[in-house]
């Protein structure tokens, strides 16, 4: 197992109590509809977190993570809204890697080194199991939905296109 993927199991073990099965793929899993075709799921059954940093209001340069499903596409106008910022963006690599302690492409919807406050899109919670990025752009894990919301601490709420 690579050592980034091995790592995120054991934070995922020792800050969230969730003993996580990491599944790595030599295809790999950078795409929402690659990891699905790895898995052998449903493209919504991935999610995705994206890291934004939010602009205006009493977050301002905060940033906070989007878990969506694979199907759709976060609006970084209902993420912002949500947290009463002016706007959200996409997060810059560099800062990401340095304050979440993981890089984009692999980004866990949990384990952070910080911690963020995390939003999630209610079509994962349609299905018993998805799948989310391990530390790796190759690897994943499964997880029932709820555990994953109980465990990053997420609000569900529509925040996508």
């Amino acid at each position: 197992m690579h050592q980034r993927a091995a790592e995120f199991a054991e934070r995922a073990a020792a800050d969230h109590d969730l003993d996580v099965t990491v599944e790595e793929f030599d295809a790999g899993t950078e795409t929402a509809a690659a990891a699905a075709d790895a898995v052998g799921c449903e493209t919504a059954q991935i999610a995705s977190s994206i890291v934004v940093e939010l602009s205006g209001g009493p977050r301002d340069g905060d940033l906070a993570v989007a878990v969506t499903s694979g199907a759709n596409r976060v609006d970084l106008g209902a993420v912002a809204a949500h947290f009463d910022a002016d706007a959200a963006a996409m997060g810059d690599p560099g800062r990401i890697r340095e304050e979440v302690g993981w890089s984009i492409g692999g980004v866990p919807p949990i384990g952070h080194d910080a911690a963020l406050p995390t939003v999630m899109d209610p079509t994962l919670t349609e299905y018993g199991t998805v799948w989310a990025a391990a530390g790796t752009p190759d690897a994943v894990f499964p997880v029932a939905p709820e555990r994953l919301r109980a465990a990053a601490d997420a609000t569900v709420v529509d925040l996508t296109e």
